[in-house]
């Protein structure tokens, strides 16, 4: 049985031109991760503008000190207790030198013939409070850096050997990381802040004895999730050692990860040391840390208001930054919150 096929003509093709030129166009720039990664973060504003408060937060922890007249610890004994006093905003109703004594208000700095100006007011032993929160605020976040450093270095090398090797290897490591995990993590805190004498490096190390068990368990599950793929296979077969397959394949792998939970182990780290300080298991007086400043005001929050007033904003945006900062980074690091 044969079947007549009815031939189309000609005109009804019409032949569309192409432009090979523009077909071969790349539409949009080619950018690297960490440029796709930064115009992503770009349009979080709330990073942004965290990002930048943080910025000028710890510009002023290093300025703040260097441009106050007074040093942190020099006692004036005839300044105790004067409320903020600025000369500009003064003149708004705010920050006036003005305090309450006997039930009445009255001008504290003419009644104690204070010619100066202390834009923070002072404490109950005459030191500027200006520069003390600003050096609070730098040694709370030297300490709180470092120990996120330590605790970033540890983890990564720990749980990338673990995650990498894995069999008896793995279930070592791990044991020792349930142990610590199993250890209320203050009550090792504060059984080593005890044995040494309270300070800087006594927390700093008090931090990182269980700090870093969090990181090498993500560093692990990352370094599990990728080892068994293509190019890692690649790059064994053609003869690298496990140490380049580690540093050069794996690790800018899972350096996205790694920076998030950085980010997010800096204000526990910055909050753990402040809680600390303010049970008194932190740095000893004189010194000030942002926890001593915030316990020494809770004390007199009734009568002297401005000496936890600002230790505790300072905290506050610093915690809060922080958090919107780390936020932004998942959301720009992680491909699948790509838009």
């Amino acid at each position: 049985m044969t079947q007549n096929y009815e031939k189309l003509p000609q005109d009804a093709f019409t032949r569309i031109p192409r432009d090979t030129q523009e077909a071969e166009k790349i539409s949009k720039p080619s950018v690297s991760f960490w440029q796709d990664a930064w115009r992503s973060l770009k349009k979080n504003k709330g990073a942004i503008i965290s990002l930048i408060l943080f910025g000028l937060i710890l510009i002023m922890s290093f300025v703040g000190p260097m441009i106050s007249p007074y040093e942190p610890n020099d006692q004036t004994i005839t300044h105790a207790n004067l409320p903020p006093k600025v000369p500009v905003i003064e003149n708004f109703g705010i920050m006036d030198g003005v305090g309450t004594l006997g039930g009445r208000e009255v001008d504290m700095y003419e009644l104690k013939n204070v010619d100066q100006n202390y834009w923070f007011g002072t404490d109950g032993l005459g030191r500027d409070m200006f520069s003390r929160v600003w050096k609070g605020t730098q040694v709370s976040l030297f300490i709180a850096f470092v120990a996120a450093a330590i605790d970033m270095l540890i983890g990564v090398i720990y749980g990338g050997i673990s995650g990498y090797f894995g069999g008896r290897v793995d279930d070592v490591m791990q044991r020792i990381v349930e142990i610590l995990t199993g250890i209320p993590n203050l009550v090792v805190v504060i059984l080593f802040i005890l044995i040494m004498d309270p300070g800087i490096l006594a927390i700093i190390i008090a931090l990182t004895i269980t700090g870093w068990t969090g990181m090498s368990r993500v560093v692990r599950g990352q370094v599990l999730k990728y080892k068994s793929q293509e190019f890692v296979l690649a790059a064994r077969t053609l003869g690298a050692s496990d140490t380049r397959i580690i540093w050069k394949h794996l690790m800018p792998n899972v350096l996205g990860v790694i920076i998030i939970n950085t980010m997010f182990t800096i204000p526990g780290a910055i909050f753990f040391e402040a809680f600390l300080s303010f049970i008194g298991l932190g740095l000893q007086a004189p010194d000030a840390s942002l926890g001593t400043l915030i316990n020494d005001g809770y004390k007199l929050i009734q009568y002297q208001p401005h000496i936890l007033l600002f230790p505790a904003v300072v905290l506050s945006l610093i915690m809060i930054a922080f958090n919107l900062i780390g936020d932004g980074l998942r959301d720009a690091l992680d491909p699948k919150m790509k838009d």
